[in-house]
């Protein structure tokens, strides 16, 4: 018996291949039980920072990339234990087979990990998310979602320099100097993203706006959805979806309309010359009267101007940064008090006609 388990099969013993397989289809089976096991016990030692994260929402997020983690660290580690036969280790191309193998596990191993880290980066965020969300302050939130994606960029690119090292054999140390030397021509061809990338900093750390602000840039009017590393999402009053390079954003003149004070509504009448002095003080001391509103904070009404066949009358008036359909409300339901007190007061437009400006 104990020689039929030590016959050599392709520069392996039969109980080698035996204790290996059993490893694999045992791990294969358990796979979903042990990355539970795993992610349970990580969800208790990281108890007090998690508390305000349901174990529900933790599981869907690690279990997956752990599962294939642990899957595939067991099935290197085991297969490593084993010799690879002499007879398959032909040469393909350049290569001799067994490095084509081992350099498959190495690649797997790498991208793996790297799965599970990314995860761990967006339930980092989540975390953070939730922390942030108990502030009134929203520049933590799109902080947050920006270095989310800073953080996966340098983890990817650490990623395929690993891939480059220990699968393809580059030496990084080389590279990364080889690199240094076409630094300069990458830097032009990429200029325009790195100003991007700078401004976003510029951005996140000046906060001139944050996400969710009602911004005027360029013609455009719409509120922040996202800011990104490259460039900033606007939802335009129109609905639609403009992307906007963060340079642009910086270096151009940007109005945050979230962040007036006040606004500001006008009232411009032109009248004919027919009417009398008594009728304008009526006029402009009833629309005194209709402007002290509570939503108004303050106003201004006067005879502005006299012209030949027409006098004008004008008006301003603030009210707190209502939101936009409020204070549409507001000026539609002035305007038709004021457009009621003209024709109360029999007042007349221009004899030539001209409309309302």
């Amino acid at each position: 018996m104990n020689s039929f388990w030590h016959q050599e099969w392709g520069d392996n013993s039969i109980q080698a291949y035996t204790v290996v397989g059993l490893v694999i289809v045992l791990v294969w089976l358990f796979r979903r039980y042990l990355s539970s096991l795993l992610a349970g016990w990580l969800f208790r030692w990281l108890g007090r920072v998690l508390n305000t994260v349901e174990r529900d929402q933790f599981n869907a997020l690690v279990i997956a990339p752990l599962e294939r983690f642990v899957l595939v660290l067991v099935l290197t580690l085991a297969l490593y234990r084993l010799q690879f036969p002499s007879a398959l280790n032909i040469d393909i191309y350049r290569f001799e087979a067994r490095d084509i193998v081992h350099a498959i596990g190495k690649l797997l191993f790498i991208a793996t990990l790297t799965s599970l880290l990314l995860r761990a980066i967006d339930f980092a965020a989540i975390l953070l998310e939730k922390r942030a969300s108990r502030t009134p302050d929203l520049s933590d939130n799109q902080l947050i979602v920006f270095f989310k994606d800073f953080f996966k960029v340098i983890l990817v690119i650490n990623a395929v320099l690993l891939v480059l090292s220990f699968v393809f054999g580059f030496n990084i140390g080389s590279l990364v100097t080889g690199l240094s030397i076409v630094g300069a021509a990458i830097a032009l061809a990429l200029r325009e993203s790195l100003e991007n990338l700078i401004a976003s900093f510029i951005i996140f750390f000046d906060k001139p706006f944050i996400t969710g602000d009602l911004v005027k840039v360029n013609a455009i009017t719409g509120t922040v959805e996202k800011i990104g590393l490259r460039s900033t999402r606007i939802r335009t009053e129109q609905k639609t979806f403009v992307t906007v390079p963060n340079k642009q954003m910086v270096d151009s003149i940007l109005d945050n309309l979230s962040l007036r004070s006040q606004r500001r509504a006008d009232i411009k009448l032109e009248l004919s010359a027919k009417a009398t002095p008594a009728q304008l003080e009526t006029l402009l001391a009833e629309i005194r009267t209709l402007l002290k509103d509570p939503a108004i904070e303050q106003f201004s009404v006067l005879l502005s101007d006299i012209r030949s066949g027409a006098v004008c009358v004008e008006a301003d008036y603030y009210t707190a940064p209502l939101p936009l359909d409020d204070f549409n409300r507001l000026r539609e339901k002035i305007n038709m008090q004021v457009l009621t007190l003209v024709h109360q007061l029999q007042l007349e437009w221009p004899a030539d006609g001209r409309p309302l400006k």
